[in-house]
């Protein structure tokens, strides 16, 4: 099969450019995205019980990250707007934890600090919801693509 060049120096076979322009993943690509959106739901699943441990005992705890850095790559190149939601979610875990520590006398929470917890809560849930969209989704087609960037211009 003949292959021509890309502007990545890479090599893109006919079929993949055609996909390319339908709006369609290679099978490596589809499955890279599928194990890293899984990856991260189990993550944020995980958080979000332990987010639901801390309402019923409220005891602190540490929330998990180390799924979301080791695919944010993949996710910013295969599904980028649920990447840019999922990196805002992951800054604000510090925000959230601090407000876990804080107490008040008798450990009762201040109304802001227990705000931040079920807004992070209600993010993750969003989140989560935006990455499973973003895996069973096909990306735009490269004719959606230069329609976009010509538009802009």
């Amino acid at each position: 099969m003949q292959q021509m060049y890309t502007d990545t120096c890479g090599r893109m076979t006919y079929v993949e450019l055609l996909a390319f322009f339908r709006g369609r993943r290679s099978a490596a690509d589809q499955a890279e995205l599928d194990a890293a959106v899984a990856a991260v739901d189990r993550e944020l699943a995980a958080n979000l019980e332990l987010t639901t441990m801390f309402d019923q005992t409220r005891q602190a705890f540490v929330l998990e990250n180390g799924q979301f850095a080791i695919h944010a790559e993949t996710l910013r190149r295969l599904a980028p707007a649920a990447h840019a939601e999922a990196a805002a979610l992951y800054a604000g875990i510090v925000e959230a934890e601090l407000a876990m520590e804080r107490r008040g006398p008798a450990n009762s929470m201040a109304d802001a600090d227990r705000a931040i917890v079920e807004t992070w809560e209600g993010d993750a849930r969003h989140v989560q919801r935006r990455l499973r969209v973003a895996a069973s989704t096909a990306p735009p087609s490269g004719w959606d693509r230069l329609r976009a960037r010509l538009s802009v211009r």
